[in-house]
């Protein structure tokens, strides 16, 4: 007699449904990320207000003293250089202010951004929070530091406004818009262009310190590198000097080759877009053309960075 057992396989249960898989790297979670921290707008404006209050805490006067340090650094120079470049100090004093200015802002966003999520991380660990609330921070807090230091700014235009008001030239040593000379419209309804330019110029700013603070994060030499190059882009950007002297009839004429290096720079055309209608320049529409192209290119990379290593930062802090 021969024992014989039959063993039936267990069939697989094709009822049972695959795991889901996971969306943490898509563009939808990192759209929703930004989404969400733009809908938190009391979290982050509040933590911007805050940070301002504690950097002048038991200060009589408070952020003004931003205005005040701005206001002296400006008239210093201002005077200086109106001098060095044989400029009259009407027209040439607002030029520089609004460059200080608006310089400050783009440093700022800079430099504190690429350390947005490790100057956070306690918050970053601790509160479920959008990781666009800390960049959107940053952003706020340097804008209400530009508003304190836009009151020099239109003090200054009270006070220069009829020299600004007309034709006007940065190339000459009176001021005086002659054939020879290049050639400022003046003051008009343009200066509303200044808003919008604004507005792409924080749009930069924010993708700049949304990726470059992912990448800080993870390379913490970085922010080291990035600092040097902020200081040469400084230099190399028509801040403290007057695009007029390269062009025609100014005191550097023999350097107008230098132009078409200097419109290279982006920082050249968003200083451009902000900065000219506020002083009664005009604006090249191919500044426009660049500052489009650059925040909407960058969004893109920023995008990219936010689906791909967003759910890492928190590790990396």
């Amino acid at each position: 007699m021969h024992a014989t057992s039959t063993v039936h396989a267990a069939e697989p249960d094709v009822s049972t449904p695959a795991p889901p898989s996971s969306d943490s790297k898509t563009f939808a979670r990192a759209i929703d990320d930004i989404k969400t921290g733009f809908a938190a707008r009391e979290l982050w404006t509040h933590l911007g207000w805050q940070d301002i209050k504690q950097r002048y805490r038991r200060s009589i006067i408070g952020p003004f003293w931003i205005t005040i340090s701005q206001g002296v650094i400006a008239l210093g120079l201002g005077l200086l250089y109106s001098q060095l470049f044989r400029t009259p100090i009407e027209v040439f004093l607002p030029y520089l202010s609004t460059g200080f200015i608006i310089w400050g802002f783009i440093q700022g966003c800079l430099t504190e951004g690429m350390e947005t999520f490790i100057a956070n991380e306690g918050l970053i660990k601790q509160v479920p929070a959008p990781l666009s609330v800390y960049v959107l921070r940053t952003i706020w807090r340097q804008t209400l530091l530009l508003a304190h230091n836009m009151i020099v700014y239109v003090v200054l235009l009270i006070i220069f406004f009829s020299a600004l008001d007309a034709p006007y030239s940065l190339g000459s040593k009176d001021g005086a818009c002659t054939p020879d000379k290049y050639c400022h419209p003046g003051l008009s309804w343009n200066i509303f262009l200044a808003i919008p330019g604004f507005m792409l110029l924080a749009l930069t700013a924010g993708w700049a310190a949304l990726l470059l603070g992912i990448i800080s994060t993870r390379f913490r030499d970085i922010p080291q590198l990035i600092n040097s190059l902020i200081q040469l882009m400084f230099y190399g950007t028509p801040i403290v000097w007057p695009v007029d002297q390269l062009l025609s009839g100014g005191a550097r004429d023999g350097a107008s080759w230098a132009l078409p290096i200097i419109k290279l720079n982006p920082l050249y055309h968003y200083m451009q877009v902000v900065r000219s209608p506020l002083i009664g320049q005009a604006v090249s529409w191919t500044s426009w053309v660049v500052v489009g192209t650059i925040t909407v290119v960058g969004w893109g990379l920023a995008l990219v960075a936010m689906r791909n290593y967003r759910s890492r930062v928190s590790y990396w802090v």
